[in-house]
């Protein structure tokens, strides 16, 4: 048994060992996020479902920075903002009101991850989105939702336009604000979020060189959209291929995520 199976194996009193294995992969990605550059000082804020039959679901304590959160840290909340675990911190409002309005409508969002990177919200201000200009940008932009920015999202009667505005969908820009992914696990939300911000930064560079890109044929483009628009593929590939190597650099870089 590895390190990491064995501390799946020491389970907290009262808490399912489903539950603390989210927990795990969900601090895990957090770490990550702070490794890549991609948080925002405490704010910005990645969710993922406490399995089971209520809508419960675990996000970052309020305060703390994303190389700090463990795995015993996550606040668990209910849809209505309760917070059913004890803690020091309270949870952003604003993130609370993003990721409560997918978790109510999607069975299938595992995890939900919202970021406010600098390239992310430039192409996310930007007129013209995310565009199909290279071979990262297709594996994301036959899956991609909009929604217009309401200010600071604090009303929550803003969440039934921004479930509307996803939809199906599993990746969204929210304009002129930030990046937003949902998985059916913490693995493939994470994944789908490295191309979506790849697409983006690929994107901002390729601006910087002029004005025009050099063309991709329409055919091409419909091309890869089959190929990459199979989510079971999609899922396998993110939790036996992808996820098991990220654990591992993540255990390199600091393995106390799964405190």
């Amino acid at each position: 048994m590895s390190p990491a199976e064995a501390r799946l194996k020491e389970v907290p009193s009262g808490m399912t060992d489903a539950e603390w294995s989210q927990r795990i992969n969900l601090a895990a990605c957090y770490r990550l996020i702070a490794h890549y550059g991609w948080d925002d000082l405490v704010d910005t804020h990645i969710s993922a479902r406490v399995p089971g039959p209520d809508h419960h679901f675990l996000i970052n304590p309020y305060g703390l920075m994303f190389d700090e959160i463990t795995a015993s840290s996550l606040v668990k909340v209910d849809l209505d903002g309760n917070l059913l675990t004890k803690s020091h911190y309270s949870i952003n409002p604003a993130g609370f009101t993003i990721h409560s309005a997918i978790h109510e409508v999607r069975e299938d969002a595992g995890c939900v991850l919202h970021l406010h990177t600098p390239d992310g919200t430039a192409v996310a201000s930007c007129l013209e989105g995310l565009l199909p200009l290279n071979q990262t940008a297709q594996f994301v932009t036959h899956d991609l939702a909009y929604h217009d920015y309401e200010g600071v999202a604090l009303d929550h009667d803003e969440r039934p336009r921004l479930q509307k505005d996803l939809g199906k969908k599993n990746h969204m820009l929210l304009r002129n604000h930030g990046t937003l992914t949902v998985g059916r696990s913490v693995a493939s939300a994470f994944e789908r979020m490295f191309h979506l911000e790849r697409a983006c930064t690929m994107q901002v560079r390729t601006r910087m060189l002029g004005p025009m890109a050099y063309p991709i044929d329409q055919a091409v483009i419909e091309k890869n959209e089959n190929v990459f628009s199979n989510p079971d593929r999609a899922e396998l590939r993110s939790t036996t291929l992808v996820w098991p190597a990220l654990l591992r650099k993540v255990d390199r870089l600091d393995p106390s995520y799964k405190n």
